[in-house]
């Protein structure tokens, strides 16, 4: 196998066999680049091929020694000429999320805010999805999910089902109601689901 030494142009790379040490590649390409060169070529490699919010970014930036004041004025270049959009990001996370992986408000308002996005953005997002989709989704998820708990007790089906559509953010009334029904049409007895969902 080749070694990145042993290759012949050399342009760019360490010429002797000890690779580990400091290269003077860098000093050979002119002048280190400024703090405000550093930032935007931070963020364009960072945004290839991904969407990120502007604290994302702020964060890399931060974690890469860019001075605070460098990156915003950046960012908010970006900003300007549309690279960077916490809208567009929230809309197109609520939908990509929610049609994946059936994630409903409450657990995609949560994802949003730890990637920074602001709470007004946040709140316009998740309002694309209004109640009746939601429980739609849950009922997929829930007859997708039935099979697998045939041949468990009633207990133990009615908490993994409900707890399935707790961890992905829907409310408490809205997942018992949807596993009850959905056992009622499977063939349980309403009576007994009684029982174990009273208010659902």
């Amino acid at each position: 196998m080749t070694r990145r030494t042993d290759w012949p142009d050399g342009q760019g790379r360490p010429a002797g066999p000890d690779s580990g040490g400091p290269s003077s590649s860098r000093a050979e390409q002119g002048p280190p680049r400024s703090p405000e060169e550093q930032a935007r070529s931070i963020c364009l490699r960072l945004l290839t091929g991904t969407p990120r919010t502007r604290r994302q970014l702020a964060d890399a930036l931060r974690t890469r020694g860019i001075p605070d004041e460098v990156a915003q004025e950046v960012l908010s270049r970006f900003e300007d000429v549309g690279l960077i959009d916490d809208a567009a990001f929230a809309d197109a996370w609520v939908e990509s999320r929610h049609h994946s992986r059936g994630l409903a408000r409450r657990a995609l308002a949560r994802e949003l805010r730890t990637k920074g996005v602001d709470s007004a953005l946040i709140d316009e997002a998740v309002g694309q999805l209004d109640a009746e989709q939601e429980e739609h989704t849950a009922r997929e998820l829930v007859e997708r999910k039935l099979r697998a708990t045939r041949g468990l007790d009633r207990e133990k089906r009615l908490r993994r089902l409900a707890g399935m559509l707790a961890r992905k953010g829907y409310p408490e009334g809205v997942a018992l109601r949807v596993v009850r029904r959905a056992l009622e049409e499977e063939g349980e007895d309403p009576e007994l689901l009684e029982r174990h969902l009273p208010d659902a």
